[in-house]
C-alpha cells in the first residue's frame, strides 16, 4: 500500500493525488496505482490464463486477496462440491493462487465470506486506497473513503501484471441525505430511494459521495450497504468520508489491534482525505431523510422502488423511456397499477448478499423473529456474509433465534443473491430478499420473482407470509 503524509482534499482529486495516480495516459486516462485487488474463483481464472501464456508474474501478491464465494455450497462445504461446475472454479483458484504468495481465505481457513465482507473485516479495505476487483458490488469498499469499483478480466489480468489500471476521470455528484430517519428505516431503504428518484442510469459517469446528517449516524454496515448498491444506479463507485465512526471499525480490525502507534500514524493521513466543506461538486442532490419509509421493490430492477405504503404506478404515468419495461415487469411480478406491495404472498424469506449480511444486518432481523414462527408456506434462509460474522453470530446466539423460528441456517457465502450454488428459486417463487438485484433469473429460476428489501423487512415477510410493514408488527409496535 502507499501511504503519504497528505492527500486529496475532495474526491475528484484522487485522481490527481500522488498516493493513487501513476501517470496521465495518452488516451486521457488516469493510471491508478492499486492498494488492494481482491479476487475470486469466478473472474479471475481466464486472467492467470492469460499471465501464465505470457509467463508474466504477479507483480504485488502482498497487495492480492483472495476468498471463494459465489459458487461455494453453503449447506454442505466438504470437497469434492457436489456440483461438478463449482469443484472445477475452486481447484482452479486453488492452482492459480499456489506458490504467487497471494493469501487465499477458502473455507478450511474460517476467513471465507464474501469478498466484500472479508475486506472490512480484515482491515484489508481502508482510507484513500483505490480497491478493485472482478465483481461490480466493489464500490461497497467506499464506505471506508476508499475509491473502489468493479473490474473485467482483462483489467483482472493487467493489475496482476502491473498492480495499476487505467481509468476515465468521474464527474462527482454528491447526495445529501438529510434530517434523522425513523424507526425500522435503514441504509437499504436510503439507497432504493436514491436509485428510484435518480434511476438506475442515473449515475453514469459519476462516482456519488454521500453525506449529510442522516449518512453520518449510520453505522460501517449501512454505509457499506448504501455504497455497495452505488453501482445499481448506474455509478462508478460510491464513496463516504472516512470519520469518527470509520476509524472505531479500523482500530479493532486485524491491521491494528494489536498496534494502536501504526493506527495513529494511518488515522492522521486518513484525515487529510477528507472532503473539505468547501469542495466543489459536479452536482447536488438533496434528499429528506425524516420523509423516508420502508421501501420494497415492485418490479425487476432495483430502480422500481416504492415506500410500503405507497401504490404501484401506473406505465403510462412514468416518462416515456420506461414505460414499456414497467408494463413487463408488472406482468411479470404479477402486480397491477394501483396495487400495493404489502400484502403480496411470498414462498421464500433470503437475509444474506454484499449489501446485507454482516453482523448488524442478522442482529436486527434476529430481534425481529425472535419469539416467532415463519410462516408455514415460506421457506426462509440465513447466509452470513463469512465465516467470521457466522462465528460471532453463533456465539451471541442468533443462530438459535433463527432456527428456532425456521430458517435455515447456512455457511458464508453469495448464496441466492445470484443462485450459481444449490441456493436458488423454484419455478415462480416469489422472494422477499435482502439482496441488491431483482433482474429476472437473478436468484436461478427466470420465473422466479424476487422482492428486494432491508433485513428487518424480510424477517416481518418471512413471519407474515407477505410484504409487511415491519413496523405494525405487534410487539414491534410495542416496543
Amino acid at each position: 500500500m502507499v501511504r503519504g503524509t497528505s492527500g486529496p482534499r475532495s474526491l475528484r482529486e484522487i485522481f490527481d493525488s500522488p498516493l493513487a495516480a501513476v501517470t496521465e495516459l495518452p488516451t486521457g486516462q488516469t493510471q491508478l496505482f492499486v492498494g488492494l485487488h481482491l479476487i475470486h474463483e469466478v473472474t479471475s481464472p481466464q486472467a492467470f490464463g492469460m499471465l501464465a501464456e505470457r509467463d508474466i508474474e504477479v507483480a504485488y501478491p502482498d497487495l492480492t486477496h483472495a476468498t471463494v464465494d459465489h459458487i461455494v455450497p453453503t449447506a454442505d462445504q466438504s470437497r469434492p462440491y457436489a456440483d461438478d461446475a463449482a469443484e472445477e472454479m475452486m481447484a482452479e483458484l486453488e492452482a492459480n493462487v499456489q506458490g504467487t504468495g497471494i493469501e487465499f481465505d477458502h473455507p478450511g481457513t474460517g476467513e471465507q465470506g464474501i469478498v466484500h465482507v472479508i475486506g472490512p473485516e480484515q482491515g484489508l479495505t481502508q482510507p484513500g486506497m483505490t480497491i478493485v476487483c472482478g465483481d461490480s458490488h466493489t464500490s461497497t469498499h467506499g464506505a471506508f473513503g476508499a475509491l473502489a469499483f468493479g473490474i473485467g478480466t482483462s483489467q483482472i489480468r493487467d493489475v496482476l501484471a502491473t498492480g495499476t489500471i487505467a481509468m476515465e476521470k468521474q464527474k462527482v455528484r454528491r447526495i445529501e441525505v438529510t434530517g434523522e430517519l425513523g424507526s425500522y428505516v435503514g441504509a437499504k431503504d436510503v439507497i432504493l430511494t436514491i436509485i428510484r428518484r435518480l434511476g438506475t442510469d442515473g449515475g453514469v459517469g459519476h462516482v456519488y459521495e454521500y453525506g449529510g446528517e442522516a449518512i453520518s449516524a449510520l453505522d460501517m454496515e449501512g454505509r457499506m450497504s448504501i455504497c455497495n448498491m452505488s453501482v445499481e444506479g448506474g455509478a462508478r463507485a460510491g464513496y463516504v468520508n472516512p470519520d469518527a465512526t470509520t476509524y472505531e471499525w479500523l482500530r479493532e480490525t486485524d491491521a491494528f489491534r494489536s498496534d494502536p502507534g501504526e493506527f495513529e500514524r494511518h488515522k492522521s493521513y486518513w484525515e487529510s482525505i477528507r472532503s473539505e466543506e468547501t469542495a466543489e461538486y459536479d452536482d447536488v442532490v438533496e434528499i429528506d431523510g425524516n420523509e423516508i419509509e420502508p421501501v420494497v421493490t415492485w418490479g425487476t430492477t432495483p430502480g422500481q422502488g416504492i415506500g410500503v405504503g405507497e401504490a404501484i404506478p401506473d406505465p403510462d404515468a412514468l416518462p416515456e423511456d420506461e414505460r414499456e419495461v414497467a408494463r413487463c415487469a408488472q406482468q411479470h411480478m404479477g402486480v397491477s397499477p394501483g396495487d400495493r406491495m404489502e400484502g403480496y404472498g411470498i414462498d421464500v424469506a433470503f437475509l444474506g448478499s454484499c449489501t446485507n449480511a454482516r453482523l448488524a444486518d442478522l442482529r436486527a432481523a434476529a430481534k425481529i423473529v425472535e419469539g416467532r414462527e415463519v410462516h408455514s408456506d415460506v421457506r426462509g434462509l440465513v447466509v452470513p456474509g463469512s465465516q467470521r460474522v457466522k462465528e460471532a453470530a453463533e456465539r451471541e446466539g442468533l443462530n438459535r433465534a433463527f432456527e428456532a423460528a425456521g430458517f435455515e441456517w447456512r455457511g458464508a457465502g453469495c448464496s441466492m443473491c445470484l443462485g450459481m450454488n444449490e441456493d436458488q428459486l423454484r419455478g415462480a417463487e416469489r422472494c422477499a430478499s435482502s439482496s441488491n438485484r431483482n433482474f429476472v433469473g437473478r436468484q436461478g429460476s427466470k420465473e422466479g420473482r424476487t422482492v428486494l428489501m432491508s433485513p428487518v423487512m424480510v424477517a416481518a415477510a418471512a413471519i407474515e407470509g407477505e410484504v409487511t410493514d415491519v413496523r405494525t408488527l405487534r410487539e414491534v409496535t410495542a416496543a
